[in-house]
């Protein structure tokens, strides 16, 4: 397959939205009209129950597998970027008119081909933060070691592999799914680091 077709295939696979498919067919219920509208396996587990969030999780992490595994070994730029793309599509899902998820899972399936001691670096911090209730600032200090500890371990693909995760990922702390009541450089930074706005 090409460099090229291989992109548009991770952003297409990424923007399936998953969770809200198995949400809407299980229950009848659209993910973007409940709580904060993340279409998110935490989201999908509120509404559907733990079996529905399994079966989300493994094809939310295919998904972001799918593309890199496709590069191959011998192009580890276009595995990286098909990774981020993927994640991008999961965020930002044309299916839901910009709406979607938080990134997670691709990101696991990306790593996994990409950059597999990304994982315990993503998600370390994350079940820190949930074990001390700032889940959101968890998941931060997750993301933004991500590049640099992966650049740490192996060099310039490494840092590739770890940025193109979480660049998408970074981004949508910002831009949520709407936004912000008051716009200043304040609420997008406590938006960056606890994933909600103030107040």
């Amino acid at each position: 397959m090409t460099e090229a077709g291989i992109l548009l295939l991770a952003f297409a696979l990424g923007s399936i939205p998953v969770a809200n498919l198995i949400s809407t067919r299980a229950r009848g219920v659209d993910l973007r009209g409940q709580g904060t509208g993340t279409v998110s396996g935490t989201s999908l587990y509120r509404v559907a129950g733990f079996r529905w969030l399994v079966v989300g999780g493994i094809l939310d992490v295919a998904k972001g597998a799918a593309a890199p595994l496709l590069a191959g070994g011998g192009r580890p730029t276009i595995a990286a970027l098909a990774g981020g793309l993927a994640i991008a599509g999961h965020n930002w899902s044309p299916f839901l008119r910009g709406h979607g998820g938080r990134g997670i899972g691709p990101a696991l399936g990306a790593l996994a081909v990409n950059a597999w001691p990304g994982i315990p670096v993503l998600i370390g911090p994350w079940l820190i933060g949930r074990a001390i209730r700032q889940t959101g600032a968890g998941a931060f200090v997750g993301q933004a070691l991500l590049t640099p500890v992966l650049a740490a371990i192996d060099g310039g693909s490494g840092a590739l592999a770890g940025g193109a995760v979480a660049l998408p990922m970074l981004m949508k702390r910002i831009t949520s799914n709407s936004a912000p009541v008051v716009r200043s450089w304040r609420v997008y930074a406590h938006r960056l680091v606890f994933d909600r706005d103030p107040g």
